[in-house]
């Protein structure tokens, strides 16, 4: 959780928008904004079909279904590339998406894929640590929709904290529409969550 000063700095309180696109930095990663000369090399990890297997876009591996998904990436902003540290390589990519500044302000992270090679480790918590340090800097709540039967992805909502809310949405996917459960974080619970010693 961003120190009081951080916080301050930030802008918290002084009316500053959310940076959806910021450079953050931790012992593993380094998070940067996603550039379109990133598509060959966020494409390599992507085409990956394993990494999609529970995923309610189980097809996105496929190239002209991952470059919609990419080109909206970039269209919309809030895209972070996810490079490995010590490889200097690009292993993922996750947005910051949906910000609302009003009544105390949220923001939802999400469309988070990681290489397989980073799967199970400490890679996920970091990536979501560092996000989430960032978010609760100027919001107060950050959710994440998750697939209802993506049960990777939930068992990690769970991992890191991540409260069940009641809210569910439907989405449409090419395998045709699906229910979507909200998880949330808010500053109180990421500072007394498994995150928080970082």
């Amino acid at each position: 959780m961003p120190s009081d000063r951080e916080v301050s700095r930030s802008g918290v309180g002084m009316g500053a928008s959310m940076d959806r696109q910021p450079t953050l930095e931790g012992p593993a990663l380094l998070l940067r904004p996603l550039r379109p000369d990133d598509w060959q090399a966020l494409y390599a990890v992507a085409s990956d079909p394993l990494i999609w297997e529970v995923h309610p876009s189980y097809d996105r591996w496929q190239e002209p279904l991952f470059r919609k998904f990419f080109d909206d990436a970039l269209a919309k902003g809030g895209a972070l590339a996810v490079i490995d540290r010590q490889t200097g390589e690009i292993i993922g990519s996750s947005r910051f998406q949906a910000y609302d500044p009003a009544q105390g302000g949220s923001v939802e992270i999400g469309w988070t894929f990681l290489a397989r090679s980073h799967w199970g480790g400490a890679y996920n918590p970091e990536l979501k640590r560092l996000m989430l340090a960032h978010a609760l800097g100027f919001v107060a709540r950050v959710d994440f929709r998750v697939g209802e039967a993506n049960w990777r992805s939930r068992k990690a909502m769970e991992k890191i904290g991540g409260t069940l809310s009641d809210r569910t949405e439907l989405a449409e996917t090419t395998a045709g529409m699906v229910r979507h459960v909200i998880y949330g974080i808010t500053r109180e619970s990421f500072a007394d969550g498994p995150l928080s010693a970082g």
